[in-house]
């Protein structure tokens, strides 16, 4: 699988682009801005973009999911539910923070715990994570866990923005990423990757000895 990231934004969230190499069919998750970026890098390996794919409904993960649509509207927009409503309120969001973003487009499928997602050669498990927000899943795939605001190397999602709950947070890390493999590679929405046994090990926040 082709696997690419890229911090995009003053917030500099992470965009994964991710291709399969047999059918060069591909998979965004969390465009959060520049899509022009995002397109150069579907292009260069010349990928045909089929999902996109937000972790969660913050602006600084979709604000470029109507870019993306507009550029390839046959590409599929998901998400789980309890996000989705979200959506049409980035531009609100993003100016509390001083920021701008504009409201997506609806999403074509709402996700749920269990769901399975696939493009080209590739198959991606769908698992409901809240705590950082109602809606977050992460995308499980060969290549690791896609975990959005969730999980970060030494640290966790914030919880203090509507709908986040530290306890909930906590328990999806424990109860359901930490339930992967020590060597799995997790892929946050936020910094550099890190590994399910490094955080169960180290986290401050949520570690297991």
């Amino acid at each position: 699988m082709i696997l690419k990231s890229m911090a995009l934004g003053p917030i500099m969230a992470n965009c994964y682009v991710l291709g399969c190499e047999n059918t060069r069919e591909a998979a965004v998750i969390d465009p959060g801005e520049e899509a022009a970026r995002i397109l150069d890098a579907l292009k260069e390996d010349g990928l045909t973009l089929k999902l996109i794919l937000n972790t969660h409904g913050h602006f600084d993960h979709v604000g470029a999911n109507r870019e993306l649509k507009q550029a390839v509207p046959e590409a599929q927009l998901m998400i789980h539910g309890d996000d989705a409503p979200m959506l049409a309120q980035l531009a609100n969001s993003a100016r509390m923070f001083g920021m701008q973003a504009e409201n997506s487009p609806d999403p074509d499928r709402l996700l749920q715990d269990t769901d399975a997602i696939t493009f080209g050669d590739v198959k991606l498990d769908v698992v409901h994570v809240p705590g950082h927000s109602p809606g977050g899943v992460a995308f499980v795939c060969d290549a690791g866990i896609f975990v959005g605001d969730t999980l970060f190397a030494g640290s966790i999602g914030r919880t203090d923005l509507p709908g986040g709950n530290f306890d909930t947070l906590i328990a999806s890390i424990q109860n359901k990423l930490f339930q992967y493999d020590d060597d799995t590679s997790v892929y946050p929405g936020h910094m550099g990757p890190t590994t399910i046994g490094q955080e169960k090990r180290f986290n401050p926040f949520c570690a297991i000895r």
